[in-house]
């Protein structure tokens, strides 16, 4: 699930980053609200939830969520912010926020939140992913392939998610780390060999077509066999 983050102070940012990444969500910063415009206008990839904080420079918050309800009134956005005053919180709901979390906050129920929010919207595209045989419920964290639960380390969850969103596509070892561990890392590193290693084994079961192959010379992909 890739969320967009829009908070200013630099180390809430990074500490949300750091929480979302651990869980195996895909985390993306926007500094300020001009920031914010751009990736929700433009996306690479759509967003499956957003997190707003409502005191940003260039461009606040509410302006940010006004833009956007107009373009999607579906994407869900939960504000969390200083501001803890009952209008704040009222105004904050009556623009299109599905929720509202003041600072500071614990993380734990900020999880909970968020999972509650995307669950309540009730979007498909947001809910499961499947490949074939292979399906990753993107709200309870259970990957399954064939009926059979699939155990994931954080971080092999998030490279399976960017393989599901990108079935038959080629992905290059730079891509994964841009992506799934969005760190500078030496070139000669094998870290996305060997997670992809640590995938293929869980995924490749005896008995099963496999699902997760090399392309010589350009990277990884995942096969559709339906």
């Amino acid at each position: 699930m890739r969320i967009l983050v829009v908070e200013d102070d630099e180390r809430i940012a990074a500490f949300l980053v750091k929480g979302l990444r651990a869980e195996g969500y895909s985390a993306i910063v926007a500094g300020n609200g001009e920031d914010a415009e751009h990736l929700l206008e433009r996306p690479l990839e759509p967003f499956d939830l957003v997190l707003l904080d409502l005191g940003l420079p260039t461009m606040s918050g509410e302006d940010v969520l006004v833009d956007l309800r107009r373009r999607d009134p579906a994407l869900p956005v939960v504000i969390l912010t200083a501001r803890a005053e009952v209008g704040e919180k009222v105004r904050g709901l009556d623009l299109g926020a599905n929720d509202y979390v003041t600072k500071p906050f614990a993380f734990e129920e900020l999880l909970a939140r968020v999972r509650a929010v995307v669950r309540s919207t009730n979007q498909p595209s947001a809910s499961e992913l499947a490949v074939g045989d292979l399906r990753l419920d993107l709200f309870t964290k259970v990957a399954q392939r064939g009926g059979r639960r699939i155990e994931l380390a954080p971080r092999e969850w998030a490279l399976l998610e960017l393989f599901m969103r990108h079935p038959t596509h080629v992905l290059t070892r730079a891509r994964i780390l841009s992506e799934v561990w969005e760190y500078d890392f030496d070139p000669g590193s094998n870290v996305v060999d060997v997670y992809v290693g640590y995938l293929r084994r869980k995924l490749n079961r005896p008995g099963l077509e496999p699902l997760l192959k090399t392309v010589r010379g350009a990277g990884y992909r995942l096969v559709d066999h339906t």
